[in-house]
């Protein structure tokens, strides 16, 4: 018997789980790190503080572990840029987060210049602050980053797998990749003519391999020792779409998280691209594999709304405060809140829009305002979920759903009536590191196939829509009219 040892690093901390081979967890830590926000719509961290936080993790983990490590898989907050220098391993600069939005004016200026069609048709996304390449593109242009041969860029999978090697691995895979603008999804390769476009040396990014196979190994410096091998990578919302088994066209799954991301297994054809929505790269199985893709909404704003509510407003002094306080009262007395608070994401994509509260009356109390944001995070649901509907041509028959606030049974309840399906909660809700466990365990035989990842999975809550429509219509049309309000707020 044996584990694998999944690294997840997410937006807020880092965590280290150890999955055994019946896809169980036997053991995990978790370390929050710090958030920096220089200006308003800024977002960075400290890509030196986030490799020692993993270290932490890991040197908490590692002595509860009874069975042999077969194999590390890493999971990783995808568009966070790291610049660094290959000699020294140092960071040339903070790392600029996915929330960030500096290079609004940049992008928009590209979209004014003719260049969102090849953008779009190349990558499968659009010209947003949300994505890696203006970012990089900031850096060496406004950030100080020199474009030297020794510069490295890289999403946070391939800043860990430099340092879990100490520099042996420079690389990452397509589902990290293909969310920089710089990656040709259908090739599955960097694109000369978006890294010149962006103005990015080439040489200045990874290799891309496969999501599951091997990278390499440990060096003797990290907790787990020597030799221990890196065998899967994915971006976290893929690695959740992984270990919630969609590996079925059609099958779907949200994380609510930080933000929320639905992802829909659309198959090994790559679809033409979507007003409204991302497609993007799913995983890639091995050598001479064909890609899986996906359709991708993001919603930037959900958890990250309940942590306003707490740490910006006083309303609760712990997130889990929230489902029981929005349960208290039966509606929000017609008060809705749009968490525009980083633009709008799916299916909008306004980065000038800001965050909107409409409809407050002298009644309003911290309840109705905890149950509109609750509400918030099941309207941009359906937001997202109508446009992938109307896209793959086939309604949604199931929502799997993941992430910190799935354990509210009040917001898989709205969720499902918004829906109109069954919103279905697995047993093992750590589904971002399960994917990137499976993803590695697969590379290495610790599981044997596919089959053996779907019999791991099971349902824990299943819950049922209402038969009523008339009323979660009646409510979802109020709120785009506040959707509506908060657009283009923003210079």
């Amino acid at each position: 018997m044996s584990v694998v040892v999944a690294l997840d690093a997410g937006t807020t901390g880092v965590r280290a789980l150890a999955v055994g081979e019946d896809g169980l967890i036997k053991g995990w830590a978790y370390r929050e790190f710090t958030q920096y926000f220089p200006q308003p719509g800024w977002v960075e961290h400290d890509a030196e503080e986030i490799w020692t936080s993993m270290c932490a993790v890991l040197a908490e983990l590692a002595p509860t572990l009874t069975e042999p490590v077969a194999a590390i898989g890493i999971t990783d907050q995808r568009e966070t840029v790291v610049a660094w220098d290959r000699r020294t391993g140092e960071p040339r600069h903070r790392a600029i987060v996915w929330q960030d939005r500096r290079t609004a004016d940049y992008c928009a200026e590209l979209e004014a210049d003719g260049h969102l069609p090849m953008v779009r048709n190349r990558t499968g996304l659009g010209l947003d602050p949300y994505f890696s390449g203006s970012k990089m593109q900031w850096l060496l242009n406004h950030g100080g980053v020199e474009a030297d041969e020794h510069l490295a860029f890289g999403t946070i999978d391939t800043w860990l797998m430099w340092k879990l090697s100490d520099g042996e691995i420079f690389a990452t895979e397509p589902s990290n990749a293909s969310r920089t603008l710089l990656f040709d999804i259908r090739h599955l390769s960097w694109s000369e003519e978006l890294c010149a476009l962006f103005g990015v040396p080439m040489s200045s990014l990874p290799e891309v391999r496969p999501s599951s196979g091997r990278f390499g190994v440990t060096a003797d410096s990290t907790a787990l020792g020597a030799g221990v091998p890196i065998s899967g990578v994915a971006g976290d919302q893929q690695a959740a779409l992984f270990g919630q088994a969609c590996f079925e066209p059609g099958m779907t799954k949200n994380t609510y998280g930080t933000g929320s991301f639905l992802l829909m297994n659309v198959g090994s054809d790559c679809p033409e691209p979507v007003d409204g929505l991302l497609t993007t790269v799913a995983w890639t199985l091995g050598e001479h594999q064909p890609a899986t893709y996906a359709y991708e909404g993001s919603i930037f704003v959900t958890g990250a709304a309940i942590q306003w509510l707490r740490d910006g407003l006083g309303i609760i002094s712990e997130a889990a405060e929230i489902g029981p306080l929005a349960a208290s009262v039966d509606d929000t007395g017609d008060v809705f809140v749009v968490p525009a608070f980083a633009g709008l994401g799916s299916p909008w994509w306004d980065p000038y829009a800001r965050g909107t509260i409409v409809g407050i009356t002298r009644g309003t109390g911290r309840a109705e305002l905890a149950r509109a944001v609750v509400e918030s995070m099941a309207y941009q649901v359906r937001g997202v979920v109508d446009a992938m509907s109307a896209a793959s041509g086939q309604p949604l028959a199931e929502l799997r759903v993941d992430g910190g606030a799935s354990v509210m049974d009040l917001l898989l309840t709205l969720q499902a009536d918004q829906l109109g399906v069954p919103v279905t909660r697995p047993v093992m809700q750590e589904t971002t590191a399960l994917g990137a466990a499976y993803l590695a365990g697969l590379a290495e035989g610790v599981w044997e196939s596919l089959d053996d990842v779907t019999n791991a999975w099971a349902a824990d809550v299943c819950v049922e829509p209402g038969t009523d429509r008339a009323e979660p219509d009646r409510l979802y049309g109020r709120w785009l009219k506040a959707v509506e309000r908060s657009k283009g707020w923003a210079d």
